[in-house]
């Protein structure tokens, strides 16, 4: 059977102005060889593709887009396939470079429209006529010099789009600009160099002014909308630019300055304080404290020493260090995160598929109500002036772009300022569907909870806590079990006096056996005791009841007397009980799903304030009772951090990983919590249902726009200009509604 070798790729398209482009670029590349799914985001100006690199050809896609109308921004093959980040790069030099063309070809039709206007409008007043020395016709000819360069100059982009527009039968927003400033500028230009062919129209019936005016007015909402849309991306440039452009690798003992790029796997490197670790590794000398607030939303500085990770990006605060790179580039953590942000941004959210259905009709839709409009008038006033505005005015004012921008704007935003609090989420479709969610499924270990147990209580019988601890150590620190280490860092807090250990012996699901200062150890389960013949008759004299705590028992003997027992607890979370709070608000159910024992799920359930427990369950039991609840038409989220958790992280409507957990989970998740903060499970439905209102908002505005104002420039209520002004500003609003997102709180 033949394999495939997939690789999700990004490639920057420019040229693209509405969803009319969308869809043609969509096809475009969709008949690219290796070609399996598309997806064209158009305030990204990005398409997303799945392909087979062994069949895939970059060069085929390119000259396929080209043909379309548009352009492919890649550097090279190699950059766009195996370097996704340059091409990033590239996109966010391509935005610029667009921004800034789109700025000067507004100020060049500026001012040459200014003139235009000013005698076009002066013209209506004799005094006017009286300062400048024209006939009609002479000013005609005039106009006609000052308004050709708009059409061929700043203009230009509209008629070469429509060219080849016309040339593959499809239109777009581009179609109707052209159409519209044509037909005015052509019936002008016949007018002023033969007006014998016009002898029932007056010879001051141009409409250069117009022509003018309405390539200005949509240069400028071309403009802005540019300039709004490179900070919907703002989250994206963020993490980008916390890559240092150089790191300092011990070579031979001395420090050599590489650039980030050349850095490869296993070199070492050395931080000094202040700059950003280069890579993703392993520290083997040195301490610190690291500053990963821009990758996990976590405003602490972290302690870091020898053999803990460090995250390329993040900040060292204030020690020097040397560390193993360990991963660069795309394989690193902020590498992962540049790429699922950028996936997930160029992925189409069900409402936005919607959305390009309606706009791929659009357009055809409105010339034929602008031709509809145009014989209406000539029929009803026989006045081709009047006609031809109206004509000119529906075609103005009718904006594909709008309802091209309304759901993506807000997605990007939305995505970004969910990356900004360390909520990875992976794709549109999870972040629309979140909004919906009423029932969260939790995990307890690792989720609830922090996953490391942690000592509770040390309950002493004729010893002090620091006598115990003082002759466990040394047991302890041999042993490998969990419960030991434990142990171990509890201990760390106390000032002990060190003993040597004489004898250990591992007894196999029961604890351990060792000699320390002359005493005979025993540390281990009830049962270790019983087999030991320990009396344990102490607890009830002492009135102790074990069956109430559901922390784990760890009993301790001295010479075969009872002398310890220590309780040990999986910690909940800090921010766990609020977390459970706010769902609540929210009026969403929340059950935990957990495989441990009953009295410890009941425990942990009650204390944080979830009132459904299912405890006990292996994987497929939690997809049982995840099945369950969706078939009562719940939008089910679960949240978890364990391979065993992956069934049902699938499963779920919406799947969200604890960022701490394994690979498996955070690789089936939809969502993922960087920061192992469970208070941004509520977040992250919050930002989903303010994204979510923003779109509704943004394609209510677009469709009312059009809806209301194609007809009234249908029957000659609006002015071209006024219809131009309202069509650049249309695209603008809606941009500028998504960017609110940035501001709202959660």
């Amino acid at each position: 059977m033949k394999t495939i070798e997939a690789k999700k790729i990004s490639l920057p398209i420019e040229g693209m102005t509405c969803a009319s482009c969308v869809t043609r670029v969509e096809k475009a590349l969709a008949k690219t060889p290796g070609v399996k799914a598309v997806a064209v985001n158009l305030a990204t100006e990005k398409a997303m593709l799945e392909v087979d690199l062994k069949e895939f050809d970059l060069n085929k896609a390119k000259e396929l887009v080209e043909d379309a109308g548009y352009k492919v921004l890649t550097i090279s093959d190699e950059d766009s396939i195996h370097l996704p980040n340059q091409t990033t790069q590239t996109k966010q030099d391509g935005i610029s470079d667009y921004e800034s063309k789109i700025k000067k070809d507004f100020f060049t039709s500026l001012l040459l429209t200014i003139p235009v206007f000013i005698l076009s409008m002066g013209m209506m007043w004799t005094d006017f006529r009286n300062i400048i020395p024209l006939n009609d016709d002479q000013m005609n000819k005039f106009l006609m010099l000052l308004t050709t360069p708009i059409i061929f100059i700043p203009g230009k982009r509209f008629f070469s789009i429509f060219w080849k527009n016309t040339l593959h039968f499809t239109a777009d927003m581009n179609s109707l600009v052209a159409i519209g400033t044509g037909s005015a500028y052509l019936y002008s230009l016949f007018l002023t160099l033969f007006p014998e062919l016009f002898p029932h129209q007056h010879i001051s019936h141009v409409y250069y002014d117009s022509t003018a005016v309405i390539i200005t007015l949509i240069l400028m909402g071309k403009w802005l909308e540019a300039r709004a849309k490179s900070k919907t991306n703002d989250a994206i440039k963020k993490l980008i630019a916390l890559r240092p452009e150089t790191a300092f690798v011990l070579v031979d003992g001395k420090e050599i300055e590489k650039r980030i790029e050349d850095l490869q796997k296993d070199d070492i490197v050395i931080v000094k304080p202040g700059n950003k670790i280069p890579a993703d590794g392993i520290i083997i000398k040195g301490y610190t404290f690291v500053n990963e607030a821009m990758l996990t939303g976590e405003s602490l500085p972290v302690e870091k020493s020898v053999n803990d990770k460090v995250i390329g990006g993040s900040i060292n605060e204030n020690g020097t260090f040397e560390f193993k790179v360990t991963a660069t580039g795309d394989n690193s953590v902020l590498g992962n995160i540049i790429k699922l942000v950028e996936e997930a941004q160029g992925s189409k959210a069900p409402i936005q598929k919607l959305a390009d259905k309606i706009a791929a009709i659009f357009v055809p839709i409105v010339i034929l109500i602008a031709i509809a409009s145009f014989l209406f008038w000539i029929f009803y006033s026989s006045d081709f002036s009047i006609a031809l505005m109206n004509f000119v005015a529906v075609l103005i004012i009718a904006c594909p772009c709008a309802l091209g921008l309304a759901t993506p704007t807000a997605l990007i935003v939305g995505l970004g300022k969910a990356a900004q609090k360390g909520i990875l989420i992976k794709d549109a479709e999870s972040l629309e569907l979140a909004h919906k969610v009423n029932v969260v499924l939790l995990d307890k270990t690792g989720t609830i909870t922090s996953g490391i147990p942690e000592v509770s209580k040390v309950i002493t019988f004729g010893y002090s806590e620091n006598e115990i601890l003082s002759l466990l150590l040394p047991a302890e620190k041999r042993s490998e079990h969990p419960l030991g280490k434990s142990i171990v860092n509890y201990a760390k807090k106390f000032d002990l006096t060190e003993f040597a250990l004489d004898e250990f012996e591992t007894k196999t699901g029961f604890g351990i056996k060792a000699k320390v200062n002359g005493k005979e150890l025993l540390i281990g389960n009830k049962k270790l005791m019983d087999e030991s013949d320990v009396d344990l008759t102490l607890l009830e004299n002492n009135g102790l009841n074990l069956n109430k705590h559901s922390d784990t028992q760890v009993f301790i003997s001295i010479d075969k007397k009872l002398a310890a027992i220590i309780l040990i607890a999986d910690k909940i979370k800090e921010t766990s009980i609020e977390a459970i709070r706010l769902l609540k608000e929210m009026n969403i159910k929340t059950v935990i799903l957990s495989g441990d024992n009953r009295k410890t799920a009941e425990s942990i359930a009650n204390k944080v304030g979830i009132d459904e427990v299912r405890s006990e369950l292996l994987p497929e039991d939690k997809l049982k009772f995840l099945s369950e609840f969706k078939d009562k038409k719940n939008i089910v989220a679960f949240v978890g951090d364990g391979i065993n958790d992956a069934p049902a992280l699938a499963k779920a409507d919406v799947g969200i990983a604890i960022g701490s957990g394994t690979d498996v989970a955070l690789e089936t998740a939809d969502i993922v919590l960087l920061n192992n903060d469970l208070i941004n499970v509520a977040n992250a439905i919050r930002i989903s249902k303010q994204v979510v209102r923003t779109i509704k908002q943004n394609l209510f505005w677009a469709f009312i726009y059009n809806i209301v104002g194609i007809p009234l420039a249908a029957i000659g209520m609006l002015n071209p200009m006024i219809a131009a002004l309202a069509m650049s500003f249309s695209s603008v609003s809606v941009v500028s509604n998504s960017l609110r997102l940035k501001r709202s709180t959660l």
